[in-house]
């Protein structure tokens, strides 16, 4: 990718990787499940030569960013804590924000609990979720979509590894990044990515062999338990962010969706995102788009798109 350039961050007791380029305001782009810097190349390239400084980190373990062994080193304080120690090694008092999946999650936290960093959030995919004081979030899962729905098959360490590599990397990667099935996504104990040798996935034009190669080598490398270890953490987040039940996210926000995408097909977030239930949690909420015909990995999908969409939203300010 011509010009962008990798370092090596000091963050919050950790080693970070970065791959960023340009100069100006600082743009931080947050990944998701299962991906890493690379999945905002595009938006890298737009971005930094529209003039601002397009920053994307490999988040806490994944790619080349250390990833502690602990389940419980990947609650949102710690993610967050490395994403104030960058934007603090940056030099910046603010930086526009745009993140999807885990990245959309990590970046509601953000905006959560340290609003004063963030000038503005372009979140792609999934919604601010308010906290439910009265149950845990796998249990509450478990009991909606089944135990077979996917973030419930992820809890248990080693078992979905597991079944990963008997399926193959690149394979499983490739089910995943393609997917176009609505939510909510079930991983049945029998192959649970739906992988079939004798029909093979066909790539569709925004996903090369190259770019799915890139992704194969570095979860190849560094497996794939470090970036499980976000779901496994998600009922130490909900322990943890019990003094921010209720509380209000106050960052001017963009929402942008594919109306294919697995979580706006889950049952009831296209209700609650369309009928003022995003809104009344995110006050700031100025805008949402929902992009027809797209699914799930939209910035990669629907690249020059999305770069649109972040310098519109960001050039207002």
């Amino acid at each position: 990718m011509e010009g962008i350039s990798h370092r090596m961050v000091k963050v919050n007791g950790i080693d970070m990787h970065i791959a960023e380029k340009g100069r100006g305001p600082v743009v931080l782009f947050l990944h998701g499940f299962p991906e890493l810097w690379y999945s905002w190349r595009h938006q890298i390239l737009a971005l930094s030569s529209l003039g601002y400084h397009a920053v994307a980190p490999d988040l806490r373990g994944y790619g080349d960013t250390e990833a502690p062994a602990s389940s419980s080193s990947y609650s949102c304080l710690h993610i967050v804590g490395d994403l104030i120690a960058l934007i603090d090694y940056l030099g910046v008092e603010q930086v526009f924000l745009v993140a999807h999946d885990w990245g959309a999650q990590i970046g509601w936290y953000l905006c959560l609990f340290r609003p004063d960093r963030v000038k503005a959030y372009i979140c792609l995919s999934v919604p601010y979720m308010p906290r439910n004081p009265k149950m845990k979030p796998v249990e509450s899962m478990k009991l909606v979509f089944g135990e077979d729905y996917y973030m419930c098959r992820f809890q248990e360490p080693g078992v979905i590894e597991e079944e990963i590599s008997r399926a193959g990397t690149a394979e499983v990667l490739k089910k995943i990044l393609t997917g176009r099935k609505p939510g909510p996504p079930r991983l049945p104990k029998e192959n649970p990515f739906g992988i079939y040798p004798d029909n093979p996935i066909t790539l569709p034009s925004w996903l090369t062999e190259a770019d799915l190669s890139f992704y194969a080598t570095k979860y190849r490398q560094k497996g794939f338990t470090g970036g499980l270890n976000f779901y496994r953490a998600l009922d130490l987040n909900w322990e943890l962010t019990a003094p921010w039940t209720g509380a209000p996210l106050k960052v001017p926000v963009k929402f942008v969706v594919g109306d294919l995408d697995m979580v706006y097909t889950t049952p009831g977030i296209k209700e609650f995102v369309s009928g003022g239930g995003l809104k009344h949690h995110v006050p700031f909420l100025e805008e949402v788009v929902v992009m027809e015909g797209v699914g799930h990995f939209i910035n990669q999908e629907k690249a020059e798109e999305i770069s649109n969409h972040i310098y519109d939203y960001i050039s207002k300010y």
